[in-house]
Order: C-alpha cells, then structure tokens, then sequence
C-alpha cells in the first residue's frame, strides 16, 4: 500500500465558485473525496491538504516525506510560476511527484506557461479538469 499526498495550493479551496468557465463547478471537497475513493479502490491511501499560504504547503510535503509516504499529486496553483521554495522543498523530499492543473495553462495567459514544478516533476497533467487528478493517482500506483 502506498501514502499518496494531495496538495492544492492558493485559491484552490475556492472551486466550484472561482471561474466556474475555467476551473468547473466541483468543489475540492468532492475532488478530494474522488480521490479518496480511488486511491482505496487502488488499494492505496491518501491524503489531502489545502493552503493559501506557501509555508503550510512546504511544511505539509516534509512532513509526508517524513512520514514514509510515497507520491505527491501537487496543484500549486499561483505558486507554479513563483515558487523556488516549493519547488525546492518537492525535490528534498524524494516524493515521486505530478503536477496537476485543471485548465490547460499553454491555452491561458502567457505568464501561466512557466513552471517552476514542472521539471522535476515525473508527469504534468493539464486541462483535464478534475478528471486530472485522478489520472495522476493511477500514475503514480503503476510507478515504483
């Protein structure tokens, strides 16, 4: 059985309401409950974490790393494109890590193109919608 890390970064507790044009009417509650439901259907365990604050997301990946756990699904959300500690605290911690985005950031606005995650991460998953996640969980079920 492997411990599989859900974080979601700034303004992600605010699907279902935020842009329901871009980012869809689901809320992370039941985004997390999907999950959730998969990673036991898997055989695995998850769990979910949620901050608008950059130093709650970090502290959360080293204490998974910590804890033994073995992947992480990370939406960064605005910290993808500004974040070197995240990114940093992603590569100390040996998880085997996907990036996932609900919109297609190459469709959206210039500065959504960069990402600081992206190459150290094993895959990136966007514009699947929530759908995305649940994509990343099997990846990360079928890697060793």
């Amino acid at each position: 059985m492997k411990k599989i890390g859900f974080l979601n970064g700034p303004n992600l507790d605010r699907l279902g309401k935020r842009e329901p044009k871009i980012y869809g009417t689901t809320t992370l509650g039941e985004i997390e409950q999907f999950v959730s439901e998969e990673a036991k259907n898997l055989g695995h365990s998850s769990s979910a974490f949620q901050s608008n604050h950059e130093g709650a997301l970090i502290d959360k990946i080293h204490e998974w790393a910590d804890q033994g756990f073995f992947g992480l699904i990370l939406n960064p959300g605005g910290f993808t494109h500004t974040s070197v500690a995240l990114r940093d605290a992603v590569v100390a911690s040996g998880l085997k890590t996907v990036e996932v985005h609900l919109s297609n950031v190459h469709a959206r606005e210039d500065f959504r193109h960069k990402s600081l995650i992206s190459g150290i991460a094993s895959a990136v998953i966007a514009g699947m919608g929530y759908t995305g996640y649940i994509a990343a969980l099997r990846f990360l079920s079928e890697e060793s």
